[in-house]
């Protein structure tokens, strides 16, 4: 039996990609990483992801797994030690739901207030941002551990990158307070320890460099997901 490949093609600024690197990196899984270019994809991408052609993907002995969430979960699976996912099956399920939340009602709500050049739908979407947050600060208080995933990070942590460093990226950029420690103490300890560990902050984008992108009008996360 040969030597292991596992290839992961994403984006430097993508909080998709960062994800499972993040998920390899805690299962200890050693792989290559290729930077893709939303604009300029290379063949060997195309031909292992057709369908939508976005990032990340996972390669792994040939066997091409996308979608970010479908990886996490595949990661989880085929490596053991150091789970990503609850074992309970309620707590399993309540992870999968709280991971589409971020992505599905959250981030896209922070996004839409990013895009928009019209104050009033602006405003709009950050109080809408801003309403989504309270779910999560109660999932945290409910929990009454430092990580969603209890003393240690799991899947909803990794998915919740996003609130780790784009979101305050995306505040300076908008000049806005979504964050705040008034309104929100526990996710705002949440991502002081969150990026404390070295296993994320060794793996974020450099702030600045995030910064300079979204400064100059990036378009983010319509090619990852």
């Amino acid at each position: 039996m040969g030597p292991e490949i596992v290839k992961v093609f994403g984006v430097w600024s993508s909080p998709f990609s960062h994800r499972v690197e993040t998920a390899l990196k805690l299962k200890g899984v050693q792989y290559e990483y290729i930077e893709e270019d939303f604009s300029n994809k290379t063949d060997l991408h195309l031909k292992y992801n057709p369908f939508h052609r976005k990032i990340p993907v996972l390669l792994h002995n040939g066997k091409r797994i996308v979608e970010s969430l479908v990886i996490l979960e595949y990661i989880d699976d085929t490596w053991k030690g150091t789970p990503i996912f609850p074992e309970d099956p309620y707590e399993r399920a309540m992870a999968r739901f709280w991971a589409k939340f971020i992505d599905d009602k959250f981030r896209p709500a922070v996004v839409k207030a990013y895009r928009s050049r019209d104050e009033e739908e602006q405003e709009k979407a950050i109080k809408e941002a801003s309403e989504l947050l309270k779910p999560l600060e109660e999932e945290l208080e409910r929990k009454e551990k430092m990580f969603f995933g209890g003393e240690s990070i799991g899947v909803v942590d990794i998915v919740a990158n996003f609130l780790g460093i784009w979101v305050g990226v995306i505040e300076e950029v908008m000049e806005v307070e979504l964050l705040t420690k008034q309104k929100f103490p526990k996710l705002c300890k949440w991502i002081d320890e969150f990026t404390k560990l070295s296993v994320i902050n060794q793996n974020l984008p450099p702030r600045d460099k995030l910064l300079a992108l979204f400064q100059a009008g990036f378009q983010p996360l319509s090619a990852s997901n």
